[in-house]
């Protein structure tokens, strides 16, 4: 099921951007601050209002689409990790599962388990750290099934070793045929994780292709001012300023 944007305009954010996603993908969204970059994966997510435009979900315009089959076919992770209610981490991933009106405990421990949290599941949600609570969220995203999950700067309160992991699971998700969006900073990550890579800047799309071509030289350059080499060392890719 494709999710498509057709000419989106958002006051002073984005300016008619236009782009067909595809499930079993990784697709970055990068730019600098202010670009545009969450403003999309909201409106993506069909959780803010455009001012002209089209958002479609395979054959149905998002907006047409019933709150409940919403959630259930999109996974939305925001940028701030904040948890209002102070249940047990069990309880919150179970959330997940609310568009679904089921608990389904073999899906809420899976979930737990891939995100390295199910020590966690009987601590009080309030009471995890920065990480840990950015884990226990997107452990409740993932219990939701969906077909697409879009996540913003999902690795930001990760140490480096749960960015690795979280990122490999998200790869797995992407192969069993979830589409998945990620806005990220670390150019790195964006290049050496994604099939497909945006770039915003100041609200308008700079380049839309694979990671080697979206992020090169040129274009990091162009958009972020900076001038940088890609270094190339056991099939991964690290960036170095000039």
């Amino acid at each position: 099921m494709m999710l498509e944007a057709r000419d989106l305009v958002l006051e002073r954010r984005l300016a008619h951007a236009s782009l067909s996603l595809r499930p079993g993908e990784i697709t970055a969204i990068c730019g600098p601050n202010g670009a545009g970059k969450s403003s999309l994966l909201e409106a993506l997510a069909g959780l803010l209002e455009v001012e002209s435009g089209t958002i479609r979900l395979g054959d149905k315009e998002l907006a047409s689409c019933q709150p409940r089959e919403r959630a259930q076919a999109i996974g939305y992770l925001p940028q701030e990790h904040t948890v209002s209610w102070d249940v047990p981490v069990r309880r919150l991933v179970e959330l997940g599962r609310m568009p679904h009106g089921d608990r389904r405990r073999e899906l809420v421990d899976a979930a737990l388990k891939a995100l390295d949290v199910e020590h966690l599941a009987d601590r009080r949600a309030q009471s995890l750290s920065g990480g840990e609570t950015a884990r226990v969220l997107l452990a409740r995203v993932l219990a939701g099934e969906p077909q697409w999950i879009l996540a913003d700067e999902p690795l930001a309160a990760l140490d480096l070793g749960h960015q690795l992991a979280l990122l490999k699971h998200l790869r797995r998700a992407a192969d069993s045929g979830i589409g998945v969006v990620l806005v990220l900073h670390d150019l790195a990550h964006a290049m050496n994780h994604a099939d497909r890579v945006i770039v915003l800047d100041q609200g308008a799309l700079a380049a839309d292709d694979a990671p080697q071509r979206a992020l090169s030289a040129e274009v990091v350059e162009r958009v972020w001012h900076t001038r940088v080499e890609w270094m190339e060392r056991g099939g991964r890719m690290a960036l170095l300023p000039l």
